[in-house]
């Protein structure tokens, strides 16, 4: 059955308002109860038709030949959980009901209001999705990561040990790894000042090779460490595929690394920790690695004859959340 509760007050003082009031569906009392109760239902499409009006017009007085601010009835809130908003329409008329510009701003009503329906029911990893909402289908939930509710895309949902990845916002462009196949005939020179020709005096066949996009990294939620191996939302443009957070090249031993990797967490809520640190393999490799202020991007040139930088072995790829 339908409950519904008393009507606000109108909206406006004159002219025409709306009015509003909360509208729930309710389970009918049993059979062989003594007393009259209602219980709240989680579902209703189980109450009859049709669904009684939540908002109305109402009109307590015609205005004088003023003008006025005229308010239309609050949308839903933009969450079905959580914080979200809810807005309105606020128009200035006249009290013939026409647009006008000569309302006082001062008086304008809100257009916008915080609003929440209820609180998410968040969980810590994929497998408890899983588990508890008996949700098979990959995508992006909330989870709580630390101190802070993360969207976490979940993949392999049909499996018993699904995995968790993030969704790299701002795109594959920002998101790279290279080990650069141009190798310098002479490697003991760094020519055009270490900046990058394809003209340079140099032969195009380092077997390693490669250019990798992400989309997706695989995120481990104990450690918060990156599993920059984990290549399954990844497109590899040419070459052999490069791990996330990687450059490399066999270019020159003489300080003039062509390979690059880039790193843009903007949008995720995670951030590189300050305690991640790039580490050299190989032969005279140059690693110079730049951050910004607040650890969300990170770009990266190394290499060597032959060499190449990844995230040092103890702490590897460690994120915190931002």
């Amino acid at each position: 059955m339908w409950i519904t509760g008393e009507w606000s007050q109108c909206s406006a003082s004159c002219g025409v308002g709306y009015q509003q009031r909360i509208v729930s569906c309710s389970l009918m009392p049993s059979s062989n109860s003594q007393r009259f109760y209602t219980q709240p239902s989680t579902d209703s499409k189980n109450c009859p038709e049709p669904h009684p009006p939540a908002t109305q017009s109402c009109l307590l007085r015609y205005c004088p030949h003023t003008t006025y601010w005229k308010v239309g009835p609050w949308t839903k809130c933009s969450q079905t959980c959580g914080s979200g908003v809810m807005e309105r329409r606020v128009e200035c008329v006249t009290s013939k009901d026409q647009l006008s510009k000569h309302c006082r701003p001062s008086e304008r009503p809100e257009s916008q209001a915080a609003c929440q329906e209820r609180q998410c029911q968040v969980f810590t990893s994929c497998q408890e999705v899983q588990l508890n909402q008996g949700v098979r289908m990959d995508g992006e939930y909330y989870l709580k990561v630390k101190f802070r509710t993360l969207q976490i895309y979940c993949a392999e949902m049909q499996t018993d040990f699904p995995k968790e990845y993030v969704t790299l916002r701002s795109g594959q462009t920002d998101n790279y790894s290279e080990v650069y196949g141009h190798r310098l005939i002479n490697p003991f020179e760094c020519p055009y000042n270490g900046s990058r020709r394809q003209d340079c005096d140099c032969r195009n066949d380092y077997s390693a090779a490669g250019y990798t996009l992400f989309h997706k990294v695989r995120l481990d939620l104990n450690s918060l460490r990156i599993i920059i191996t984990d290549l399954q939302f990844s497109q590899t443009i040419h070459g052999r595929p490069v791990p996330f957070a990687t450059a490399g090249d066999c270019y020159s031993a003489a300080k003039c690394p062509q390979g690059q990797f880039s790193i843009n967490l903007i949008g995720t809520g995670l951030k590189v920790a300050p305690n991640t640190k790039w580490t050299s393999q190989g032969n005279y490799v140059s690693v110079k690695v730049h951050r910004s202020e607040d650890g969300t991007r990170i770009y990266g040139r190394c290499g060597g004859f032959c060499g190449k930088c990844i995230p040092h072995a103890h702490n590897g790829l460690l994120l915190q959340v931002h």
